[in-house]
């Protein structure tokens, strides 16, 4: 069977879900597709794809099945409970998830679906819906080289960056420190909006700043270059460019700093910043954060 002969199957049809089945009507094998809701499949069966009546149907009718449900609870519903996946799925076939679930709960699904012969990926998606519905979602796999290869060509159809992480549960894991900084980033924004407030400044013009500035600079992500997050040797290609980044941002951060002081406004995150950013950045901490310490 070639790469793209099998039947791929779809389950969960809903704002992430739905966008990337479309961009599978198209799949050579063809498309089986699978909600709780009948009428969300309907879009699909005119375009030509087949509908299943559960996941069980599904499983029998498609050699790949993606998963895109809520949480741990219904991945396992769909996979291990009745009517589910493993109730008719033949050896060898895939089943990936693309929900973010537990890296636990990733392996423990990976073991069952073993025992029946079937290869398990988690394979979280990055990129909302825009991304869904642009077909430019990235999408990072956790499973065996086996299943690896047997899903790049159709994720391809809806991810352009497919990225294989490591073994069952890396997808998960890398999915979660992406998400990290996401948070992480938006907790910041929340901080950065309460200091411009407190100055007076209008802040809807600050987000169109930030959007505008880190379209062009890539944001945080920018920095995220190198193999190891191991200090930098004084000698090494990055240290001196770096240095220049730790340089910068001690400063600004120290001036945000004081003026959110002068203005009575705690800046907690900031302050983490700036202890932190020098070591994370691998050149240790730098003249202006030894200063504030």
């Amino acid at each position: 069977m070639s790469d793209t002969e099998f039947r791929v199957g779809f389950i969960g049809l809903g704002n992430m879900g739905a966008p990337m089945a479309e961009r599978l009507l198209a799949w050579p094998g063809g498309l089986v597709v699978c909600d709780v809701r009948p009428e969300a499949t309907e879009t699909f069966t005119a375009q030509g794809a087949t509908a299943a009546t559960s996941a069980a149907d599904t499983a029998e009718r498609a050699a790949v099945i993606s998963v895109v449900v809520l949480d741990d609870d219904q991945v396992r519903s769909v996979i291990t409970g009745p009517g589910g996946v493993l109730q008719t799925a033949e050896p060898g076939t895939v089943v990936a998830v693309h929900s973010t679930i537990s890296d636990r709960t990733a392996v423990e699904l990976a073991d069952e679906c073993s025992e029946r012969g079937v290869e398990f990926v988690d394979a979280p998606i990055s990129g909302g819906a825009p991304g869904a519905k642009r077909g430019k979602l990235a999408v990072m796999v956790g499973g065996s080289d086996t299943a690896f290869d047997r899903v790049r060509a159709p994720f391809g159809c809806w991810a352009d960056l497919v990225v294989h992480a490591g073994a069952v549960g890396a997808g998960t894991r890398m999915k979660l420190a992406r998400n990290l900084l996401h948070f992480v980033a938006f907790t910041a924004a929340s901080e950065a909006q309460r200091l411009a407030e407190t100055a007076g400044l209008d802040i809807t013009d600050l987000g169109k700043v930030v959007r505008h500035s880190d379209a062009i600079t890539g944001g945080p992500g920018a920095i995220m270059l190198r193999d190891t997050t191991a200090p930098v040797p004084p000698d090494d290609f990055w240290y001196s460019i770096l240095g220049h980044v730790r340089d910068l941002g001690e400063k600004d951060l120290s001036l945000a700093l004081a003026l959110g002081e002068r203005l009575g406004i705690d800046l907690p995150l900031a302050r983490i910043a700036l202890e932190g950013l020098g070591p994370g950045l691998g050149v240790g901490t730098g003249d202006i954060a030894k200063e504030q310490g």
